[in-house]
């Protein structure tokens, strides 16, 4: 396990460490060993000192802490008691943010179980990889999404599905109508055939007396969270109990700067499912006392300005494009957002341009940092109380050290570009069943290779310059080529494919694809269409170029060097 003291390297000392200068006095160098023994205890006790003030709202409803606390304890019951789930069993989540994904979270984790979080979005190729991967015993599915589940669940190890639909935590009659209108009026439930699924609103029936205890400590794992990793290839980044507790207590400290603790309302537009909201809303902002508004649809702009109008909130948690996309609504700079406090991007890079519009509408900043899912996420920010440093990703959290590595793997002169590496509680276990994996990412003494390249300022702030994996950054989500190209490549037509980024005003990059034609009667249609059947949206390339050959290095690996090369070449 990580542990929670300061990490250091040689030489060490505050010389080493420039960016303490930027805390604020409240604002500790290290931060005390979590009190809690897990997340489900931590929630309890959030319960007892908020109460019954709101700590989720969605669709017009809302739960207080103490129902979460005992709506999650009845589910907890459930499993244990009606399922026969027991510690360290996986259980997927596959849900927007709607309130039975918080509910569900904190139960699942109180019975000890360990959340493998999903994208709604996958296609049934993608959930059966993850599902093979993570062998889970159950799976909580929104109805939207179910048709996937049917086509997975044969000869998988799950053994209990459990549907539910979007007003189930809703009081009656808007439950019945909610749901209703979903899947008569917007059409948005496909049919499916699940004939032993159990209905969410069964989970809530446990008892919460004959609930168990099942003895979760900091070192059990909490979650099975899904990425490209950093050296690519889908795998599942092992987050304990004890890293998700650390990193929240690690960025409360600045959200305490400028937010009162306990009379706070956030909005929460990012997925839950996405590691970023997943630690920064539905953990942190939620041991802070804060209320989350959740937002299910945040491409829905106009309903999300409605929202924002309505709840007057202190905090907004976004994602650079969708600060863009409200902005080009007229009805945004009407807006009174004079409450608002903090707004916080995550997920993906602030572009410059959204970050100067924003001041200019809003008369308020953004404020940016770093994370990856390898540390739980978040690794830095920009200081609170200070204007942010645009082009930074701020500093360091408490307890949180960095090193930027040269080629040779010493510490670069200052100002130089190298590999970032941040240790600390955050910091992963590793890669879920993928021993080899972890040690190219996991130094013996801890250090998380994070596979960026950034350079650090003789202050200490970090800047984030390049990326030595081969990512794909869509609106905040990690595209990985290699997937992509492995997609594109069970077309029978297509020889080979190879998958970079280009620019995007909107998502800051998409995929492009090359592919070498098995076949010459392949069209760029008819590989989109195959392609719709295996990636989700955001996974798909926009382009498609057809080449006689793709450049390849001297053991004929594609170079994705040599495709970038031809793609600005035809910018010239």
């Amino acid at each position: 396990m990580n542990d929670t003291t300061l990490p250091s390297h040689d030489p060490v000392g505050d010389a080493d460490r420039p960016w303490f200068a930027f805390y604020p006095d409240s604002v500790s160098r290290t931060i005390d060993p979590p009190v809690e023994r897990s997340l489900g205890e931590m929630a309890a006790h959030t319960a007892q000192r908020y109460g019954d003030r709101t700590a989720f709202s969605n669709l017009g409803g809302t739960l207080s802490f103490t129902e979460v606390d005992e709506i999650a304890t009845r589910i907890a019951s459930y499993l244990q008691n009606e399922l026969g789930l027991r510690k360290g069993d996986r259980i997927v989540l596959q849900m927007p943010n709607l309130m039975q994904y918080p509910v569900a979270l904190y139960g699942a984790l109180r019975a000890g179980l360990v959340v493998v979080n999903a994208n709604p979005l996958y296609t049934a190729h993608e959930l059966a990889a993850v599902v093979k991967d993570a062998e889970p015993r159950a799976i909580i599915v929104l109805a939207n999404f179910a048709d996937k589940v049917e086509k997975v669940l044969p000869g998988s190890t799950i053994e209990h599905v459990i549907v539910t639909q979007a007003g189930d935590m809703l009081h009656q009659p808007k439950r019945a109508i909610v749901n209703l209108v979903a899947k008569r009026v917007k059409k948005m439930v496909p049919e499916y055939s699940l004939p032993t699924a159990i209905d969410f609103r069964a989970l809530l029936t446990g008892d919460p007396v004959e609930f168990t205890d099942p003895g979760v400590e900091h070192s059990d794992v909490a979650f099975l969270q899904y990425t490209g990793g950093t050296t690519g290839g889908t795998k599942a980044a092992v987050l304990t109990h004890w890293n998700l507790l650390n990193n929240q207590e690690q960025f409360i400290g600045q959200i305490r700067v400028v937010l009162e603790e306990g009379n706070t309302s956030v909005i929460a537009a990012l997925p839950l499912y996405h590691v970023f909201a997943l630690t920064v809303n539905c953990i942190g902002f939620f041991r802070f006392g804060g209320h989350n508004v959740l937002i299910t649809n945040p491409r829905d702009t106009a309903a999300f300005i409605k929202t924002l109008d309505a709840e007057k909130p202190d905090c907004l948690v976004l994602v650079s494009t969708l600060a863009g996309a409200l902005m080009e609504r007229p009805e945004f700079s009407k807006l009174d957002l004079s409450n608002v406090k903090v707004s916080v991007a995550g997920g993906m890079a602030l572009r410059s341009a959204v970050g100067k519009r924003w001041r200019e509408l809003t008369d308020s900043e953004i404020i940016e940092g770093y994370g990856l899912t390898e540390a739980s996420p978040v690794v830095s920010v920009n200081p609170t109380h200070l204007p942010p440093r645009v082009g930074t990703i701020g500093v360091p959290l408490p307890s949180t050290d960095v090193r930027i590595l040269a080629e040779d793997g010493t510490d670069a002169p200052l100002g130089e570009p190298g590999e970032l590496a941040v240790k600390g509680p955050q910091v992963m276990q590793g890669y879920w069943r993928q021993p080899e994996a972890s040690a190219e990412v996991l130094t013996d003494d801890g250090w998380l290779l994070t596979g960026d390249i950034a350079t650090m300022d003789e202050d200490g702030y970090l800047r984030i310059v390049d990326r030595k994996k081969e990512i794909i950054l869509v609106s905040g989500f990690n595209v990985y080529p290699g997937d992509l190209e492995d997609a594109a490549m069970l077309h029978p037509k297509v020889l080979e494919a190879g998958a970079i980024p280009i620019e995007d005003e909107h998502a800051g990059e998409v995929p492009k694809l090359f592919v070498v034609r098995r076949d010459d009667s392949l069209t760029e249609a008819e590989l989109m269409a195959f392609l719709k059947e295996e990636l989700t949206g955001y996974k798909r390339p926009r382009e498609i170029e057809f080449l006689d050959e793709l450049p390849k290095t001297n053991v004929g690996k594609v170079l994705r060097r040599g495709l970038r090369e031809i793609e600005a070449a035809k910018a010239k």
